[in-house]
């Protein structure tokens, strides 16, 4: 009877140099994280980085994942120290120049320098970058040309040469047919926008009309208050108008009647009624137009 043996490759051991630059990174984690000691988590990446640049061990991919670790802990800790400005050139002291950069890191470049408002500092790098072919094939290259795209190109107005990122080998490896399509409409309708826009400076013309615009004279100017004045009179009229009661509306109708259709004024037994008329419009005259009347009075 046979036994079976299942055997299990062993793992690549770690070498002390690799162990204690584990240990340097946990400990630049925790600063950053928990303890929110951004300088210190920033010194300690950097003798992370010193350290790993002794170790003769390129070819174990633990290398590329530690020294890309450490960089962007380092990232973080410099954005959190307000020291954003020297980011990309501590970036490149590790890494050469920026073809070289991992795409996650090249990421995180370009939404750093968009949120300051920084567009032209990764315009040559993410350039750079995206047209390197041996960027082409790894996993991040689309997510960082659509950053690219977005956050670099736009902003900064540059259409034609965003139009030829998408439609030329960058966009066809990076984007799908589908993607292509919505970044070139979108770049259609930036330009209709900015066709449309009017110029902030006026032109010479502009300049000329506005400056001998002439001004109204003392006339000009009494007879605009007098305007406003009667503007403001009919539209109290014309708001206390609808708060007349019905009744007295009808007894002034017939009282009008009563004196130039049914009585004869020339009689003087038409006085009293004529007097008591006027006294009445009167009152309704004060009531409705008091407040306008009376300051065309004091005026």
């Amino acid at each position: 009877m046979s036994t079976l043996q299942i055997t299990s490759s062993p793992l690549p051991a770690i070498s002390s140099g690799l162990a204690k630059i584990f240990g340097l990174l946990d400990t630049a984690v925790e600063y950053l994280m928990v303890q929110k000691d951004f300088q210190n988590a920033f010194e300690t990446c950097e003798r992370g980085l010193e350290h790993l640049d002794r170790v003769l061990e390129v070819e174990d991919s633990r290398y590329g994942e530690l020294k890309a670790s450490l960089c962007i802990v380092g990232i973080q800790a410099l954005a959190e120290l307000n020291q954003w400005r020297g980011v990309l050139g501590w970036v490149l002291q590790h890494y050469d120049c920026a073809d070289k950069m991992p795409a996650k890191i090249m990421q995180m470049c370009i939404l750093l320098y968009s949120k300051v408002g920084e567009h032209t500092t990764m315009q040559d790098a993410g350039h750079m970058w995206l047209h390197c072919p041996e960027n082409s094939s790894i996993s991040g290259y689309a997510t960082v040309a659509e950053l690219y795209l977005l956050h670099v190109l736009i902003p900064l107005g540059l259409a034609e040469e965003a139009q030829r990122l998408v439609s030329e080998e960058v966009g066809n490896v990076a984007f799908t047919t589908e993607q292509r399509q919505v970044a070139l409409d979108l770049l259609e309708r930036q330009k209709q926008t900015e066709g449309r826009t009017p110029s902030s400076n006026p032109g010479p013309e502009e300049g000329s009309q506005m400056t001998t615009k002439p001004t109204p004279g003392p006339v000009v100017r009494k007879l605009l208050t007098m305007l406003r004045l009667l503007q403001s009179g009919i539209s109290s009229v014309m708001t206390r108008w609808r708060f007349i009661p019905a009744r007295r509306l009808l007894l002034a109708v017939l009282l009008l009647y009563l004196l130039l259709v049914r009585m004869d004024p020339a009689l003087p037994s038409s006085f009293p009624w004529v007097f008591k008329l006027l006294g009445l419009l009167r009152q309704m005259w004060h009531a409705m137009f008091g407040p306008y009347y009376r300051a065309n009075a004091t005026a």
